[in-house]
């Protein structure tokens, strides 16, 4: 369990936060390339580590990302009008360009130097494929745009990002990409089956529903392996998946030529988006997935939404309609019957926990070594940055970033970080290594 101070360390990203002033100082994938698609186009309202801002693409196609705010008056400049490579209140005409210098001030004489005075808070921005990369810290020369293959394959081959609301604290989110043991239960199929009494029996594709959880911290986070028996002659399956500073995961493969790096992009204490950012390694990826897409279209799509940002990418299931939970089918096929597309019920448990969990009132066991694990590392690197300045080497060497999951069957005692040291490279040259459960 945590302290109700390290919990609080640990969730609370707003400005002047040990941990928002950590994430600060990383990149953050904070807006679907497709939200600004063309250049004098309207403006967005964003959000992002408890910040109300406007993202912009200015005539010349750059990006500003700035204060919602005009620093004459307040009002707001998603009312501005971009155009003639800036962004212009409709109030009093002050305009702006994307780094935040006001450019004209139309409503003082010709001869004042005020405009030269004032400064609207800006942020580098970047676009890599389909998602445009927001620089929110202090320094003047930004460290690089981390080099996750997503952003490093040819545009082709990478995907729109999935988008994934969760009204709930960014690390209760994260903790169910780091949970292996509850693949086994809440996304598992059931059958019934006449055997003395009648009992629903698990048939998840995983003979052992009992994972021994392997951790190793590293340098930009930790990776673990949940280790099953994968057959009777006693062959192991090791499920590998990542965590790196300070949001992303990346599960065990299942597929040969298809990864996926997943951001737990806080909005703010109370509000989260998953990003998905998928590619392919072999070939491109079908024109449709290079668009934007709803990942919900299955379920009705995602729910109207307004400029508000805490309106976008909000599934059909929600807890005003029990994550529509279907009482029929967990009895005959679903061990829960919220439906599984395709992060609904993820969704249900770590919403049900409330906003923000007090986690002093939690029993962790060993499956949850990964958890406990993660949440150490946060902690101690918010720590470090807070009392000395010290920041883990995804900021100055992102080069750390090049890793992947893996999902590899191994002969029993065969040592899974020997074995599986190349595969987890992105740079090493060898396929994904993948499995596919009978």
């Amino acid at each position: 369990m945590l302290s109700p101070q390290d919990n609080e360390l640990m969730c609370r990203v707003g400005p002047g936060t040990p941990m928002g002033n950590l994430m600060r100082e990383h990149w953050l994938p904070g807006i679907p390339a497709a939200e600004l698609s063309e250049p004098d186009g309207a403006p967005i309202r964003v959000r992002l580590l408890s910040e109300n801002l406007i993202a912009f693409r200015d005539s010349s196609g750059k990006i500003g990302v700035v204060a919602e705010s005009c620093p004459h008056r307040g009002a707001s400049l998603f009312f501005g009008r971009n155009e003639e490579s800036g962004l212009r209140c409709v109030y009093h005409g002050w305009k702006f360009d994307t780094t935040g210098t006001c450019t004209d001030m139309p409503n003082e004489p010709a001869e004042s130097n005020f405009k030269h005075k004032i400064q609207l808070r800006a942020y580098r921005a970047e676009q890599r494929n389909g998602m445009i990369w927001v620089y929110m810290g202090p320094r003047e020369t930004p460290p690089p745009v981390p080099p996750f293959e997503y952003n490093t394959v040819a545009p082709e081959y990478a995907g729109h990002p999935a988008m994934h609301f969760y009204d709930c604290n960014w690390v209760q989110s994260l903790e169910g990409d780091v949970d292996s043991s509850h693949i086994d239960y809440l996304h598992a199929r059931i059958v019934k089956e006449q055997i003395e009494e009648s009992r629903l029996f698990l048939a998840a594709n995983n003979l052992d529903k009992n994972p021994r959880l392997h951790v190793l911290p590293t340098d930009y986070g930790a990776v673990y392996a949940a280790q099953r028996q994968w057959n009777a002659q006693g062959d192991q399956w090791y499920r590998i998946t990542q965590f790196m500073f300070p949001f992303y995961t990346m599960i065990a493969a299942s597929q040969g030529d298809r990864l996926a790096v997943n951001a737990w992009l806080p909005l703010d204490d109370s509000h989260t988006v998953m990003v998905g950012m998928g590619y392919n390694l072999e070939q491109p990826l079908p024109e449709e997935r290079r668009k934007a897409y709803d990942p919900y279209h299955r379920l009705g799509g995602y729910r109207p939404r307004s400029s508000d940002p805490l309106s976008r990418y909000r599934p059909p299931a929600h807890v005003g309609n029990d994550y529509m939970r279907d009482h029929t089918a967990e009895k005959t096929r679903m061990f829960s019957g919220i439906p599984r597309d395709p992060k609904t019920q993820d969704l249900a448990m770590v919403e049900s926990m409330g906003e923000i969990y007090g986690r002093n009132r939690e029993h962790l066991g060993t499956s949850d070594s990964m958890i406990i694990t993660v949440r150490r590392i946060l902690i101690r690197a918010a720590k470090d940055f807070q009392d000395t300045g010290a920041l883990p080497p995804t900021v100055e060497k992102p080069e750390v970033y090049r890793v992947r999951p893996a999902s590899v069957v191994l002969p029993n005692g065969e040592n899974w970080v020997d074995a599986t040291a190349r595969a987890r490279s992105a740079d090493a040259g060898v396929p994904v290594a993948y499995v596919v459960a009978d």
